[in-house]
């Protein structure tokens, strides 16, 4: 069942997928559809599970799931990675590379590989006060909070002491 993200508790478990591109108008509208198809069936040994989900700055899928009503067995966690795969063949985007940093450049939404986001460190082209999406969070207070964050607040920070 998909509830509004606003009303699931902040200690629901989320899953970021960022893409390497921003989705285009016709693309986030089958995008959001398709999501909605999909968590509609999601279902953990044949029970529904309570979910939500968001898409930021039409780059972002943020899936959630309140995991104290119904958690997720493996078996569900791996539907949803195949829902994910499926997404990026139909759009040619990636979704699961987590070798990549998305950062705020300005009004900008910047998606790099890792060794160039090191390398506009070390042409200090990125600082530590940069906004970076730090994907590694693990609920909705997590996201909330942790999610659009200063690299030097986040696990890019290591990035800096080299």
């Amino acid at each position: 069942m998909i509830v509004p993200f606003s009303e699931m508790s902040n200690d629901s478990k989320i899953w970021i997928y960022q893409s390497n591109r921003k989705f285009i108008d016709t693309e986030l509208d089958e995008i959001n559809d398709l999501i909605i198809k999909f968590l509609n069936t999601w279902t953990a040994h044949g029970s529904e599970l309570l979910t939500s989900f968001e898409i930021k700055y039409n780059r972002f899928i943020i899936i959630a799931l309140n995991e104290s009503v119904k958690p997720a067995t493996g078996c569900s966690i791996d539907y949803c990675i195949h829902f994910i795969q499926d997404l990026e063949k139909k759009y040619n985007i990636d979704l699961l590379d987590k070798m990549n940093v998305t950062f705020k450049q300005g009004k900008y939404i910047i998606y790099k590989p890792i060794n160039d986001f090191k390398e506009l460190v070390r042409k200090k082209s990125v600082s530590k006060n940069t906004i970076v999406f730090n994907n590694l969070v693990v609920d909705i207070s997590d996201y909330m909070e942790n999610w659009e964050i200063s690299a030097e607040k986040s696990w890019h920070s290591r990035f800096f002491n080299v």
